[in-house]
């Protein structure tokens, strides 16, 4: 049984400890600072507690000692922190940041490192990079890489087509800072909310744009080799429109604490969610030029005895997935990982990650390509 410290009481952070706890492989502590959010842990033999403040190093390095893994579900703000306690203590370290700057000093850290650093280990980045890497090898030359993610009510009843499912600190940062992109084989920043896109999934419109983080480390890995790479946030058609005019217009991006007051007392959380997934990826195969794509749905559910949102389920099936993938040796030991050196085939038949398999991900040969499989 291997030990595993989770940083973040949260929703994120509960699930991603039922998930663990539930096999007997993993005996995990969750840490935070809240009582209140220790409190409504569920802690069992395999789960428990502990009060910790991630500002105090010496607290920091106590609950991580001895520990074989941090997985980190704590707010963006913390988690070059944690990535540097881990790395000063020897530990594996994953997190689920988007957050491109503390990808960065992740990255730097890993240099040296002794045990693996593997950021950006939920849906986007994460899950979303998986795929879309896994695309792209299908193609002998590969143009064009678009990937779309969005985490959404089922039931939308607002203006803003939207209902709290994810962190507003996450939400907000990934609505303000730069997004990176390929735009004809350059690599380069594009503004976040802009380049507004509609496209319709199984009958329902939806629209895309700009946002922060989503790529992970696509355009480093694949700098050279694309033309136009690029990662849009999905939402329901009227949010983006609103969302401008209250972060450009009402300078709302400059008072990022007001806006997030406004959200956690205005927009209630929900439950009944989806997470669309959707990447097209299209190049030269056998001489001819081809465009494939991979979409799906996850939907709201109960796992392990409890109601789980569809959000909850994909972060936290992801860092969990890759965290069994690492302690069963299938990944590198030491230094940066990135997710697109993670096989797709080999993420489905996880145990975890099989919460993303759709019916015809099921009973394929390890390794078979997209092309095999359409044949």
């Amino acid at each position: 049984m291997k030990n595993v410290v989770v940083i973040g009481a949260g929703k994120i952070g509960a699930t991603i400890a039922d998930l663990l706890g539930a096999t007997g492989d993993y005996r995990v502590v969750i840490a935070d600072r809240s009582n209140e959010q220790l409190a409504a842990i569920r802690t069992s033999s395999t789960i428990s507690t502990r009060r910790v403040d991630i500002t105090d190093a010496n607290e920091l390095a106590d609950v991580l000692n001895g520990a074989f893994a941090v997985l980190s579900a704590a707010p963006y703000d913390l988690t070059t922190r944690i990535a540097e306690a881990a790395d000063t203590q020897g530990v594996h370290y994953l997190d689920l940041t988007e957050d491109v700057a503390s990808t960065r000093r992740v990255k730097e850290l890993a240099l040296t490192a002794k045990a693996a650093l593997i950021p950006q280990c939920g849906l986007a980045p994460g899950f979303i990079s998986i795929v879309a890497a896994d695309l792209a090898r299908d193609f002998d030359q590969l143009d064009s890489l678009k990937l779309r993610v969005g985490a959404l009510p089922q039931y939308p009843s607002n203006a803003l087509n939207y209902n709290l499912t994810w962190s507003t600190d996450g939400v907000i940062n990934e609505y303000c800072e730069p997004c990176e992109a390929v735009v004809n084989g350059e690599r380069t920043l594009v503004p976040a909310m802009e380049e507004r896109e509609e496209f319709s999934l199984d009958g329902i419109t939806y629209e895309a744009f700009n946002t922060s983080g989503g790529l992970g480390t696509l355009c480093d890995t694949l700098a050279g080799k694309v033309r136009t790479l690029n990662y849009r946030t999905i939402r329901y058609p009227g949010h983006c429109a609103i969302m401008k005019a209250l972060l450009q217009d009402l300078r709302l991006s400059e008072r990022r604490d007001v806006l997030k007051d406004i959200f956690e007392n205005a927009l209630p959380s929900t439950l009944q969610d989806v997470v669309v997934i959707f990447v097209t990826a299209s190049g030269r195969l056998n001489g001819r030029l081809t465009q494939q794509t991979y979409a799906n749905k996850v939907y709201s559910a109960v796992v392990g005895g409890v109601m789980r949102s569809a959000i909850q389920i994909t972060t936290a099936s992801g860092i969990c997935a890759v965290l069994d993938l690492l302690a069963e040796g299938k990944l590198p030991q030491k230094g940066f990982v990135k997710q697109e050196d993670i096989g797709l085939d080999a993420f489905l038949a996880n145990r975890f990650g099989r919460a993303y398999a759709r019916p015809e991900d099921l009973g394929h040969a390890p390794g078979e390509t997209h092309a095999a499989r359409a044949a």
